[in-house]
């Protein structure tokens, strides 16, 4: 991705996540990133493509920030890990977690958004799904064990982007909670049945 167009998107990101879709504008971002008029609608000719390559810088900064984090090697270490993911998407990271559900409701209108959208989603499950089986030593661990916890990490970073706080103690234990009813689960699955 070259340097301007990157730009371009990261600014229409801050700008969709801090000032809401109705403020994302050509001009707007154009005026943000400090480029000479014309250049967001250079690369993007209408407020649908823009929409869309927002999303997928989400999910190309997404992609980097999970492939960045240390494998986990046992289930504290897991629920450390996933503490810090939710503590920065709620703190630092705060404008692009906005702008992710801003894209939500975007996606109604957009199918190309909702597709980017559930394909992070998907990924998100799966990185999930590998750090888990790995960090329990449950091979047999299912996706679908993890998407209640994928889930709960999704509805955590709207209602704290929304409301603020983070409890850390909470969060550990209640990741902790799901984290084993994952592992629960996978051997439930694993478990023979009866004859």
């Amino acid at each position: 991705m070259t340097g301007k167009r990157t730009l371009v998107l990261d600014t229409a990101l801050r700008l969709l996540g801090e000032r809401g879709p109705r403020a994302l504008t050509h001009r707007a971002v154009d005026e943000a990133a400090e480029l000479p008029p014309g250049s967001t609608s250079n690369y993007f000719r209408t407020r649908a493509a823009l929409l869309i390559g927002i999303t997928g810088r989400l999910e190309e900064r997404d992609h980097a920030a999970f492939d960045h984090a240390p494998a986990p090697r046992d289930p504290t270490e897991l629920v450390d890990l996933l503490s810090a993911l939710l503590r920065h998407a709620v703190t630092a990271d705060e404008p692009a977690t906005l702008a992710r559900y801003a894209l939500m409701l975007e996606a109604r209108e957009l199918p190309e958004v909702g597709e980017a959208l559930r394909t992070g989603h998907f990924r998100l499950t799966t990185w999930l799904t590998g750090h888990l089986r790995a960090a329990t030593g449950e091979p047999a661990i299912p996706e679908s064990a993890v998407r209640p916890l994928v889930d709960y990490l999704d509805g955590f970073t709207l209602h704290h982007a929304l409301v603020g706080g983070f409890d850390t103690v909470t969060v550990k234990a209640t990741l902790h909670v799901l984290l084993i009813a994952a592992e629960t689960q996978a051997r439930k699955n694993a478990a023979p049945s009866p004859a």
